[in-house]
């Protein structure tokens, strides 16, 4: 309902400024003939984009009442230059905008509605060669505005509903409206995150929101620093570089070959950026120790202590831990205490990678799961991720304060002067290895002052309760196989589909052969179908199984049902060729 009147409000206002809107139940698919008409010399543009469409649609063909739509203006003959700063270009751009938001207000309705398609998939070379009028080709003489609009109606076609109710296939989905608002301003200001004086307001939002999520984490008002930063794999990469400076601040001027051989130690399901983070830094990804995991995902702590024992007996100098609260396949929490205690007994840096985790701190009824997580000396939270945020919005938590600044400052005397007339402690461009940086801060604040803390704990728990829901279905379905028996800690359920030449037939390596391929094939034609999406993967010796995540909102248990019904339809189909095939 709060979409609906959200809709509602845009079209009432749209309409007040004498905007010519077409009903927001039209496929976003189509446009105002004029344009397409006159988008490509001698009216090709669609004729074939048009008939393809309403043969592959798959909604009903649509009223009179829902399809008309009065254009007034003709951008045929209008270009890029006549809009502002252009003179005279203020009407012609707000006309220009006006079209453009139908576009992608149809868009954002067409994401919610189950009846649409997740995607409308094409294979890489299809789209390179051009495809119902859609070029990717760069022109050397500017073209008009209407074809402008039909490529960005094109764009939107070709791409995947990451907002749609029923794509399951990455921790970051869904569509918050209020993020996208916020977006769009935040595109509007075009501003920079590097000094208070280009962005005063950016900059004091995102002290107010690291405070917040400091202070959720569990720290005291005199600890606490951050950043936003461009993904969860740049923030771990900060808390390596946080880590090595902290031990060895003389590496900043010197180099590696100021320092021994340093060791991090991190669990064998983490995400692989910190080996990257080791391997960009000059720590080498050999000198990253993999800790073992039980059979739920957890690292073992007996064996991090272990490992940190054997790399001191080889000469070597062991300097951090990542502790995953949330790992991406199967959402395990790492016992982030009993962590923190070998941390601390050996004097090295724990970090808490909580990209995917750490929303669930949200959640008064989830966040023991991160029990522990206040003894970190950094942490890495993604909002893009369970708390919804549009893409991207991640931040380094650091509990030093001043060791951001310490370790990336450079005092380039063309930003970041001291004799300022404003308090240029505010100038946190130094804090950071960027120059530029991406405001990723307001689409986060709107949507906490649009749903309160308490919004977002509501919306996590969902999201858990969606898992739930999945996990009882599969245990109650022949057809269905889970890899583990237990109840998911997060919101990953892992399971495989067994097909029915599969079901009796005993364990053993033939079995996995033949169940390997199973996932990959029904994820194909579920893409070619294009009414739901999921993620699959192998996983130590574990063959391909299935991965569902649930972070959006908008899913329902319903989803969910027709989630499990679609994999075994297609997952039928897929059976006989199996056979078939050996």
């Amino acid at each position: 309902m709060e979409g609906q009147q959200w809709n509602s409000e845009i079209l009432d206002k749209l309409h007040s400024q004498n905007s010519i809107i077409c009903g927001l139940t039209m496929d976003y698919l189509q446009l105002p003939e004029s344009i397409i008409e006159n988008a490509k010399p001698g009216g090709q543009v669609l004729a074939e984009s048009k008939q393809h469409r309403n043969s592959s649609d798959i909604n009903p063909p649509q009223t009179a009442s829902d399809n008309t739509c009065s254009i007034t203006k003709d951008f045929s003959c209008i270009y890029s230059k006549d809009l502002l700063p252009a003179l005279s270009g203020e009407d012609t751009t707000k006309d220009f905008f006006q079209e453009l938001v139908n576009i992608l207000l149809s868009y954002v309705c067409k994401s919610f509605r189950r009846s649409s398609k997740v995607l409308d998939f094409h294979h890489p070379h299809q789209l390179r060669e051009g495809l119902e009028g859609f070029s990717l080709e760069l022109p050397d003489q500017p073209e008009n505005l209407e074809q402008l609009l039909v490529d960005c109606r094109d764009t939107l076609k070709y791409g995947v509903k990451t907002g749609h109710p029923r794509f399951f296939n990455q921790l970051s989905s869904g569509l918050d409206v209020i993020g996208l608002a916020g977006e769009w301003l935040t595109s509007t200001a075009n501003t920079n995150m590097f000094t208070y004086e280009v962005s005063p307001v950016f900059i004091l939002m995102e002290e107010v929101l690291l405070r917040k999520m400091q202070e959720i984490v569990g720290w005291s008002e005199e600890e606490g620093d951050g950043v936003f930063c461009p993904g969860g794999t740049m923030s771990n990469l900060y808390s390596v570089l946080l880590a090595r400076y902290h031990f060895f601040p003389e590496v900043k001027t010197k180099g590696m070959t100021a320092l021994p051989r340093l060791i991090l130690f991190t669990s064998a399901h983490s995400h692989y950026s910190v080996k990257k983070s080791a391997a960009v830094l000059g720590i080498g990804s050999e000198n990253v120790v993999v800790v073992k995991c039980n059979d739920r995902g957890k690292m073992i702590p007996a064996e991090l202590e272990s490992s940190i024992i054997t790399a001191k007996d080889q000469g070597c100098v062991p300097f951090y831990v990542n502790a995953t609260a949330g790992t991406t396949v199967y959402g395990a929490f790492d016992p982030l205490n009993a962590i923190a205690d070998i941390c601390e007994s050996h004097g090295l840096w724990l970090h808490v990678d909580a990209a995917w985790g750490g929303g669930l701190l949200m959640s008064n009824l989830h966040r023991v799961k991160l029990q522990g997580i206040e003894r970190a000396w950094s942490v890495t939270w993604n909002p893009h991720k369970m708390m919804g945020a549009p893409l991207q919005c991640s931040a380094i938590l650091v509990k030093k304060r001043g060791l951001l600044k310490d370790c990336n400052q450079m005092c380039a005397e063309y930003l970041f002067q001291t004799d300022k007339h404003y308090d240029t402690s505010y100038d946190t461009g130094d804090k950071t290895i960027q120059c530029g940086r991406h405001v990723d801060v307001f689409k986060l604040w709107l949507m906490w002052k649009a749903k309160g803390s308490e919004g977002f704990g509501s919306q996590v728990n969902k999201c858990l309760e969606n898992a739930e829901h999945l996990f009882d279905k599969l245990n109650q379905r022949p057809d269905f196989e889970l890899v583990f028996k237990s109840k998911p800690e997060h919101s990953n359920v892992c399971f495989w589909y067994i097909p029915p030449s599969l079901r009796n037939m005993p364990p053993g390596p033939e079995r996995n052969r033949r169940l390997h391929e199973v996932a990959p094939k029904i994820k194909a034609k579920m893409m070619e179908q294009g009414m739901a999406m999921i993620g699959y993967q192998p996983l130590g010796d574990k063959v391909n199984f299935f991965r569902c995540v649930f972070s959006n909102p908008a899913t329902q248990t319903e989803d969910v049902d027709y989630l499990l019904e679609e994999i075994a339809s297609l997952g039928h189909d897929i059976c006989i060729r199996i056979e078939t095939d050996l």
